[in-house]
């Protein structure tokens, strides 16, 4: 990177593109609930909208880097744009039709879009300053990305369900599901030419290229020599896990309780993340540094699942302490821990990424792509959340599974970051 003044203009672009991360991903949150109901699914089948969009992570993260490697970051965030407006474009003939089969499609393709994207924007925020304040700059960014998390359900709410109260059996027994499922046709194609309008201007501005020492600083010819990047993916994706489910099947489980505008519940999720964030720009590196950050989340992670599992479905004292001072609506106990999390999963993401791309050089594309795979835990975690909590028919009790996620993220916080060799 040249000078301040590219620097910042480029940290201003990303900005920009970790805002549509945050949009198109969050969106998830509220479509579970309503496809659920257009499509007629369960909850088990409702969670295949996670799924899909995650799994394109893995399977697209690795060609992805060698298209990196060919057109340089600032071309393949252009493609990776496209791609996502495509996707967007899938979505009316999905509408159109109510076949969630198309819907499936067109989650993934968005999910394939972004793969690009964030394989591409991640390196740079890391890389654009100092290494030891990497976390700060991903957790401004991560403010970003929640921050349309904070906004997407709730626009999604006023502009496709403006007249409906919440997607109870009895408010959708007047409401014709086709009828329904054509509200989103609108959304998305204004989707799609917000996504084609960002082409432009990633093409057209002096983002520039990141650079690498061509020769090896280190004997050794693949990244999966590196233990503190491969170990950080697996990090990770119990990581990615645990937010998609804190933050996509909240109003899942709201629902069930018949808590209204359950929709529009994820944006409590992300107002947690948003103040996680914040701490995260206050406090690292100059009072908390990256590991430690770590540590604390994870812990803070397991004591908040607690919460969810053995606190009341009925009760909203937590809430009511939390925010019952404004006009925002109070949640039960129990789905306001869920909301929790978002707190607790907020500076994961800002400081396993530092502390796994640390002298990578050359190898800093593959190691970006091996750890955006780690988002295919967003894929399979979620489900197997939602299978658990089928089978047992104990939603609430099946967020304890969570705690697995943490303890692998607790691991690399103490222990498993320090690798700097497998025998080591």
């Amino acid at each position: 990177m040249r000078t301040d003044h590219t620097n910042s203009f480029a940290m201003i672009i990303i900005a920009v593109l970790f805002f549509i991360f945050g949009f198109v991903t969050w969106l998830n949150g509220s479509l579970i609930p309503f496809l659920r109901v257009i499509c007629d699914l369960n909850e088990f089948q409702a969670l295949f909208v996670t799924f899909a969009f995650y799994i394109a992570y893995t399977v697209m993260a690795l060609p992805m880097s060698f298209v990196l490697e060919k057109t340089g970051y600032k071309n393949g965030m252009a493609i990776g744009l496209g791609v996502m407006a495509l996707g967007s474009l899938v979505f009316i003939p999905a509408a159109l039709s109510a076949d969630f089969i198309l819907f499936l499609v067109a989650l993934f393709t968005l999910g394939t879009g972004l793969t690009i994207l964030q394989t591409a924007s991640n390196p740079y925020v890391v890389l654009i300053g100092p290494l030891e304040s990497a976390a700060m700059r991903i957790s401004i960014m991560g403010l970003i990305n929640k921050g349309a998390g904070v906004l997407v359900p709730l626009l999604f709410t006023s502009l496709i369900l403006s007249d409906i109260t919440s997607l109870s059996a009895q408010n959708l027994a007047s409401v014709d599901t086709k009828e329904l499922a054509h509200r989103l046709i609108i959304p998305y194609i204004i989707m799609a030419a917000v996504l084609t309008s960002l082409i432009a201007l990633v093409k057209l501005s002096s983002i520039p290229e990141l650079t690498f020492e061509k020769e090896d600083q280190y004997d050794k010819d693949t990244i999966f020599h590196f233990p503190r990047v491969v170990l950080g993916a697996l990090a990770l994706f119990f990581y990615v896990g645990i937010e998609v489910i804190a933050g996509d099947t909240i109003g899942l489980y709201a629902q069930s309780l018949n808590v209204e505008n359950a929709t529009a519940l994820t944006s409590y999720t992300m107002v947690f993340m948003v103040l996680g964030y914040l701490v995260g720009i206050v406090f690292i590196p100059k009072f908390l540094s990256q590991e430690k950050a770590l540590m604390n989340s994870a812990l803070a992670g397991m004591l908040f699942l607690l919460g969810v599992a053995y606190s009341s479905t009925t009760s909203h004292q937590i809430s009511e302490f939390l925010w019952g001072w404004s006009s925002i609506p109070t949640l039960p106990d129990t789905v306001t821990f869920v909301a929790l999390l978002g707190f607790a999963n907020a500076l994961v993401w800002p400081t396993i990424w530092p502390l796994a791309l640390e002298g990578l050089g050359k190898y800093t594309a593959q190691g970006s792509a091996l750890l955006i795979m780690a988002i295919a835990g967003g894929a399979v975690l979620p489900l197997a959340f939602g299978k658990i909590a089928q089978i047992t028919a104990d939603m609430q009790s099946a967020y304890l599974f969570g705690i697995v996620c943490y303890f692998f993220i607790l691991m690399y916080a103490t222990r498993w970051h320090k690798h700097s060799s497998w025998r080591s």
